[in-house]
Formats: C-alpha cells, sequence, structure tokens
C-alpha cells in the first residue's frame, strides 16, 4: 500500500522548440489500480496561480484508508521554475510523515524539515523540488525536448531524473481516446529494474493523462485519466 501512495505521489510520480508555451491552469481528476490486487483508489491534481502572481500545484490521493498530500507554489521566470514551497503528507499507513520545505532564493538555501529531520541545504538555480519538477516535465513534453534531465531536491539530499520520449500513441481514457506524447524515466539498469511511464495530451497543454509503473517486485500500478479541465475548457478526445 505504500507503494501505491509513493507511486500516486510522483505524478507523477507537468525547449526545434517553440517559445510560446505557456503554462494554463487545469483539474484533473484520476482512477488508480493495483492490477496484482483488488484495489482501486483516487487522485486529483490542479494547477493555479495565486493573487501574488506564483503558482501553486495540488496533489492528492486515496486509497481504502491512507491518503497523500502534496502541495508547491512556484514562480517561472522565462523558461526556469523557481520553487518557492513545498509540502508532503502521508497519512494511514502505520506511523504518519510529513515534509515541508521553504526555498529561499535571497539566500540560496533550502530550510524546513523532512519526516523529523532538519533541512538546511545549499540551493543553486535550475534546481527544483519533487512536485515542481513534474511541471518542467511537462514543459519540455510541449517545447519538443526528446530527452530531460532534472536536479530534485529531496529533504535533505538531491537526486538527478533523467526522461526521454519514446514517442506519440493514443489513450483511451474516460474522456475519449486522446493523442499524446509516451514518456519514460530513465534509469541505471544495473541499479533498478523499475519503470515509470507517462503519457501527456498533445491537444490539451500536455496534461497527464496516464502514468504506468512496475516495481522491482514485479506489482503493477497505473492511473488513467478520469475528466478534467484546462483553461476552463473540458478536456475532451475522440
Amino acid at each position: 500500500m505504500r507503494r501505491v501512495l509513493l507511486f500516486l505521489m510522483a505524478l507523477l510520480t507537468l525547449p526545434a522548440y517553440a517559445a510560446s508555451y505557456q503554462l494554463k491552469p487545469f483539474e484533473a481528476s484520476y482512477t488508480a489500480d493495483w492490477k496484482q490486487m483488488p484495489l482501486s483508489g483516487t487522485a486529483s491534481r490542479s494547477l493555479s496561480k495565486t493573487d501574488g502572481g506564483a503558482w501553486k500545484l495540488d496533489f492528492q490521493a486515496s486509497m481504502l484508508l491512507a491518503s497523500l498530500k502534496e502541495n508547491s507554489t512556484f514562480k517561472v521566470e522565462g523558461d526556469t521554475f523557481l520553487p518557492q514551497t513545498y509540502h508532503w503528507s502521508r497519512e494511514g499507513l502505520g506511523k504518519n510523515k510529513s515534509t515541508d520545505l521553504e526555498f529561499n532564493w535571497a539566500q540560496k538555501q533550502v530550510l524546513g524539515s523532512d519526516r523529523g529531520d532538519q533541512v538546511h541545504v545549499p540551493l543553486n538555480r535550475g534546481q527544483l523540488d519533487k512536485s515542481t519538477y513534474q511541471l518542467a516535465l511537462q514543459h519540455d513534453v510541449a517545447l519538443g525536448k526528446k530527452s530531460m534531465s532534472y536536479q530534485v531536491i529531496e529533504g535533505t539530499d538531491s537526486d538527478t531524473y533523467d526522461f526521454r520520449v519514446l514517442g506519440e500513441e493514443k489513450v483511451a481514457t474516460q474522456a475519449g481516446q486522446i493523442a499524446a506524447i509516451k514518456v519514460e524515466r530513465v534509469r541505471d539498469p544495473t541499479k533498478s529494474n523499475r519503470k515509470t511511464i507517462l503519457w501527456f495530451a498533445k491537444d490539451w497543454d500536455y496534461l497527464l493523462v496516464r502514468l504506468y509503473q512496475q516495481e522491482t517486485d514485479g506489482k503493477e500500478y497505473q492511473i488513467m485519466l478520469k475528466d478534467g479541465t484546462v483553461d476552463g475548457k473540458q478536456v475532451k478526445g475522440s
């Protein structure tokens, strides 16, 4: 169950480059399935602009008695995402856990707490939190990139997340057949045999419409778009 929620958290767990791509607010709901067991859940994701001109990305997931929440605020300067705050919390799987980070760009440091540990690490331009990188990925896919790499702050540590575009594919969702760009997370096969594949809707501002993950033990998880809006317009497929 913990892996299911961690998978949902990763919603993704999101520049010949066109320079005209702009973020648009969205709301999306998803069904979530664990193929090896008769379990199902729901997830929702939304992007909105704050009164101060920043953006806020919200994510929530629930399955049985467990729930997860994640949100971040960030600003955009050109094609650079600048995280401002990050929050993550999980309840219902034994001990509750949470992470709260503040990105201080003036002092170039990240402050906060991560599952009970104090966080005080250097901050460099280009680094992202575990939520905002998803929008950076969505942004870069929209701009035509074929391979992407992100430096992501993971509490007291940081890691490199690599992705590559596999091509185009139709995705059958409850909103209809949607043309999508298929993207895979790249991992060192000598260190991990996990698989993560994402599909971004070409005609709907590259909204995430499907995510598939296979764990090291062979268990498979999937989320699929149920319904959504992009810039106030209802997502509809063919």
